[in-house]
């Protein structure tokens, strides 16, 4: 068929689902102002040199090079710390908020509503409670919540600097973040729980399961695995994107010795303190490559066959 006849057919099916595509066009603009185009932009960026105040210059791959041979602050900081804290954060969010979805999905529907919303509200209060509960907490003199009461018990002997040192910074760092880490995926887990049918339970009963942890692991978990698809990638955006935490704590920026550089940190160093918009735009785009690997783990884990690519 001529190109002519492929693009009047189409143009007669676009017509044909007008309205379909009319509901979707305010999401489908949206997505490509605000996420396509920047997303193209920090990749064409990235093989330039750009000040911000000049023209973009030409480089190719200079600054990947630089990044990955040279640059001893992400070698040696930005992506170890990242990695590290991914690995932990991400996964144990993530099961936390499933252990703590199926323990609240037991009880209740009245109590249950309650208890969702005191493990729902940390990760609403965001820098409120940074300022009220965790600064306080581990301040690192004698009248600091943890320290008074270590010395109290007699576990330690001095206080201990939580978030100056770079001994405990990530440690605390990792804590807080767990802590505020029941969100949206946490919501789609019980959701997805409380949906589960309970004739599957039944069946599974009269099957031979006898405890309870044979029918999370033989009936809940494959009933609910798009909440827990969705869960995983959330919990792993937010695990990489998290990089504000250590700065907040420390109330430095760097860090102290980068003990909590990550690799937003790196971006923001660059990008916005020294203005090297190009070498900041190829860190941006190495943590969207890491990101992007992570959510494919998650498709394979928890997605569909068919919804693979």
């Amino acid at each position: 068929m001529p190109i002519k006849m492929r693009l009047f057919a189409a143009a007669q099916e676009i017509w044909r689902y007008r309205l379909s595509y009319l509901f979707i066009a305010p999401f489908v603009i949206s997505f490509g102002i605000f996420i396509f185009i920047p997303v193209l932009a920090a990749m064409g960026l990235s093989f330039t040199a750009f000040n911000g105040m000049e023209a973009p210059r030409w480089v190719g791959w200079k600054h990947y090079e630089y990044l990955f041979s040279q640059d001893s602050l992400f070698l040696q900081y930005a992506l170890p710390n990242t990695v590290k804290f991914a690995v932990i954060v991400g996964p144990g969010g993530y099961i936390a908020s499933f252990v703590l979805a199926w323990l609240l999905a037991q009880l209740p529907d009245r109590a249950r509503l309650w208890y969702v919303l005191a493990f729902y509200a940390p990760s609403l209060a965001g820098g409120v409670a940074m300022s009220i509960i965790w600064i306080p907490l581990l301040s690192g003199d004698r009248i600091g919540y943890l320290n008074s009461f270590l010395l109290g018990i007699g576990f330690i002997d001095e206080p201990r600097l939580w978030v100056l040192d770079k001994k405990y910074l990530m440690n605390s760092m990792i804590s807080v973040t767990l802590w505020s880490s029941m969100g949206i995926g946490f919501l789609a887990m019980l959701a997805g729980i409380l949906n589960v049918d309970k004739t599957l339970h039944e069946a599974g009963r009269v099957d031979g399961i006898r405890s309870r942890l044979q029918e999370v692991w033989l009936i809940t978990i494959p009933s609910m695995k798009p909440q827990m698809l969705f869960a995983a990638v959330m919990a792993i955006v937010g695990a990489f994107k998290a990089g504000h935490i250590g700065v907040e704590l420390s109330g430095q920026n760097p860090t102290p010795q980068y003990a909590g550089h990550l690799l937003v940190n790196h971006v923001e160093d660059y990008g916005l303190i020294r203005f090297e918009m190009g070498y900041a735009s190829a860190v941006s785009v190495v943590l969207l490559v890491i990101i992007f690997l992570a959510n494919r783990l998650s498709w394979k884990l928890f997605g569909a066959k068919e919804d693979e690519a």
